[in-house]
């Protein structure tokens, strides 16, 4: 899998939703430990625990308000193509974003949403907007 600086090394990433992903940040880091790895404006937060991952991001506050769970994999077009042979229902469909990541996010059957990505450069935080804190 290629390296990119804008991403968690985590092959899982879950990525919940908080009234204020800076405020979940700051709880999650004192209660349990997490570190904070990336902060993106104040809307959106990767956090570090071992070798695992988390997102905490603005736009929830209860249970399911916007949780997902992100993926890394290496070809995002086959795997896109896979699950549409399934029968996924596709919600945003592979594009390439500017912080290094070609992603599409898709719902399973119980209406979970999840984002598969995939490296496609190693981009430095700031040259799109973000702050690499560790």
């Amino acid at each position: 899998m290629s390296a990119n600086r804008s991403m968690p090394e985590s092959t899982v990433t879950p990525v919940l939703g908080y009234a204020s992903a800076t405020e979940a940040a700051d709880w999650l880091c004192e209660a349990f430990g997490f570190r904070r790895r990336l902060v993106i404006g104040d809307h959106r937060v990767q956090l570090t625990f071992g070798d695992g991952a988390v997102v905490a991001t603005d736009g929830g506050g209860t249970a399911g308000g916007s949780d997902s769970v992100m993926v890394r994999v290496d070809d995002v077009d086959a795997h896109h193509e896979r699950a549409l042979a399934a029968g996924a229902r596709i919600v945003m469909p592979p594009e390439d974003y500017p912080y290094g990541e070609r992603q599409y996010t898709v719902e399973d059957p119980a209406g979970h949403r999840w984002t598969f990505s995939q490296s496609v450069a190693d981009v430095d935080p700031a040259d799109w907007g973000g702050e690499l804190v560790d």
